[in-house]
């Protein structure tokens, strides 16, 4: 083999392995100094039902402590399900050559969701958030505010950045993505849900969620 082959076919597998080790796309990045996502702790992680809480005063704490709940096990549940791994960028190559059934940020977004919109909210309200549509660098996620609050006021919610750790931030203060709201994906995702049959009996996996959620013994989880 050439030397030039050698150096290219290096360099080719270099780039790969450097695409695979970021769990975002550097190329899209932005990096806002001073600002950062957060993780959440637990189940029951105060800072988020707080934040959750605080977006309105007519917001039910309630329902912004069985949000966190479902957010939190969502990410556990699906990083063993789907037998993720470390960065999400292998994850994703994984999904893609047919070694792995799911992991993609459109399948994390979309599994959080159906199981949110299960919860039959009344003083919350859920948005599908993307950035950078259409390119290499898209993500998407599912952004909750206080009932009839715009898009901008909302919390993002991740499961797919850090593999199943549930992180959380400002949608307006994401240091890596410049958010935007897809409402016509939000119809359509929940809409694809009712054609599949789900409208009226909901899911075993999503009800098992569900039923976690509102029992006091699981909550420390």
């Amino acid at each position: 083999m050439s030397r030039l082959r050698v150096v290219c076919s290096s360099f080719a597998t270099l780039s790969v392995a450097a695409l695979l080790l970021f769990p975002v796309c550097p190329t899209f990045a932005k990096t806002r100094r001073g600002e950062q996502v957060v993780f959440a702790k637990s189940s029951e992680d105060a800072s988020l039902q707080r934040r959750l809480a605080s977006l309105s005063p007519t917001v039910d704490p309630g329902e912004a402590r069985r949000v966190v709940d479902i957010a939190f096990t969502t990410g556990r549940e699906l990083a063993r399900e789907w037998r993720v791994v470390w960065p999400p960028g292998l994850q994703n190559f994984l999904v893609n050559r047919g070694a792995r059934k799911g992991g993609l940020c459109f399948q994390w977004a979309t599994e959080l969701l159906l199981r949110l919109d299960a919860l039959k909210l009344q003083t919350l309200e859920l948005h599908w958030g993307e950035s950078f549509p259409g390119t290499m660098g898209e993500h998407n996620v599912i952004v909750v505010t206080a009932k009839g609050q715009s898009f901008t006021q909302g919390i993002l919610l991740d499961n797919w950045r850090y593999s199943g750790h549930l992180v959380w931030a400002a949608v307006v203060s994401d240091p890596e993505y410049d958010w935007k709201e897809n409402k016509a994906e939000l119809t359509r995702r929940l809409q694809t849900r009712a054609i599949a049959g789900n409208t009226e009996e909901t899911s075993p996996r999503v009800a098992r969620e569900l039923e976690r959620s509102e029992d006091p013994a699981h909550r420390s989880r």
